[in-house]
């Protein structure tokens, strides 16, 4: 089999975790191992979708983003967690509510410029 490059393949032999393979040509033995995932190893960007937001001063605002992540542990993206794409963004949504809830946005308003 061979995997390409920036890419890895979870193993599973007789369906419990066997390897991860990296880059190149590797053998795997027939009905005993099976590649169960495939991750690619580039960066990749996820839309955050438009939320409203309430600041600390109660005005209401409407936030997106884009996250970029990159899968560093195959095992872990793979086993550890559901869907990881999904789980990031709910993080990123939730961290980015706390963050705007404690901005002040009038105060730039309220000042005078001389």
């Amino acid at each position: 089999m061979t995997v390409p490059q920036q890419q890895a393949f979870v193993v599973e032999r007789l369906g419990k975790y066997s390897s991860t393979l990296g880059a190149g040509f590797h053998l795997l033995i027939p009905f005993l191992d099976v590649v169960r995932y495939r991750h690619t190893l580039k960066e990749e960007a996820i839309d955050i979708p438009a939320q409203t937001c309430i600041t600390r001063d109660n005005v209401q605002v409407t936030v997106d983003g884009i996250l970029y992540l990159k899968v560093l542990d195959p095992e872990r993206a793979s086993y550890g967690i559901t869907d990881y794409r999904f789980a990031v963004s709910q993080l990123a949504q939730t961290t980015l509510r706390s963050e705007i809830g404690k901005l002040d946005l009038d105060k730039p308003f309220k000042e005078v410029i001389p």
